[in-house]
């Protein structure tokens, strides 16, 4: 499917993906440096202790979704357009933790139910339901005086992507050794059509802590793989009608929301920038996380 070129109302705003990978780092600190933050910060909760860490993603234009050339594609994926991001914002550096999400159960009184699986100390949080990550962002808000809240899946995928348009953040393929996805399912060998192959690394049910990969260009970690993570967009079954500029209202909710980003439990094509699947917003899951937005 031909594509048009990003539109003039977008002038403005750079198209991400043409500009170099030093570029793209000079335009998120020239950015923070606009908003007056620095390029990494954290704000203070009440009493001096440190809210998640966030990272500053420039405002910019991308090409959001995958051909059906990508290995791995499926239509809900498409069609692939030119997305629009208005503004800058902060993203949480990493998923948010199990100790960051502590803060707010001694803060509030929220109490796990005792038939959940929980994480500890830097794995990410799970067992969250989409209504207890708003409550986390609201909690944030009110405590810090910044809007805190749950990205958008374009602001997602664009944070994500960091300027690239491969498969992955890392380039054409990656291995269990960038990604922390079902190492059983690797991607280059799925997409050569290999059946038979030497597992590059040892198998691991669950979780790890935060931060142990590499990060993209924008010094966001675990983008890819580790837990899928909620977005506050409705699911779709396409990309068709997207709203072109975020942050964008929300619709109205419904049951099903997009998460983004692959697992642990998952095949590493799953894991892939555009990747996207659907889930209930009651869900409760041992691979289910989340990351905040905070506005800037």
């Amino acid at each position: 499917m031909s594509r048009s070129s990003p539109s003039s109302n977008s002038a403005a705003l750079p198209f991400v993906p043409e500009l170099e990978e030093a570029q793209r780092q000079a335009l998120q600190h020239q950015q923070a440096e606009r908003r007056g933050v620095a390029p990494v910060f954290r704000d203070r909760l009440p009493g001096g202790r440190a809210t998640p860490e966030l990272a500053v993603v420039p405002a910019g234009v991308f090409e959001m979704g995958s051909s059906e050339q990508e290995f791995g594609h499926r239509p809900s994926e498409g069609p692939m357009h030119y997305q629009q991001i208005a503004e800058p914002f902060a993203i949480g550096v990493h998923p948010v933790t199990a100790d960051e999400f502590a803060e707010f159960t001694r803060a509030t009184g929220w109490r796990w139910r005792s038939d959940l699986i929980t994480a500890e100390g830097r794995h990410p949080v799970i067992n969250i339901r989409h209504g207890e990550a708003e409550a986390y962002c609201r909690w944030l808000s009110e405590q810090t005086g910044q809007r805190y809240r749950l990205p958008s899946e374009a602001e997602w995928e664009y944070a994500c992507r960091a300027g690239t348009n491969t498969p992955f953040a890392f380039g054409d393929s990656v291995s269990c050794h960038e990604v922390h996805f079902k190492a059983a399912f690797p991607y280059e060998e799925a997409r050569e059509g290999k059946r038979w192959y030497l597992p590059k690394c040892a198998p691991i049910a669950g979780t790890v802590p935060v931060g142990g990969y590499r990060p993209n260009v924008w010094g966001l970690y675990d983008m890819h793989g580790n837990v899928w993570e909620m977005t506050g967009s409705n699911w779709r079954n396409s990309l068709v009608n997207l709203p072109r500029r975020h942050p964008a209202p929300v619709a109205r909710r419904n049951r099903w929301i997009v998460v983004r980003g692959g697992s642990w439990f998952d095949a590493a094509v799953y894991a892939r920038s555009a990747a996207r699947r659907p889930r209930l917003r009651d869900e409760l899951d041992v691979n289910l996380g989340f990351r905040v937005l905070r506005e800037l």
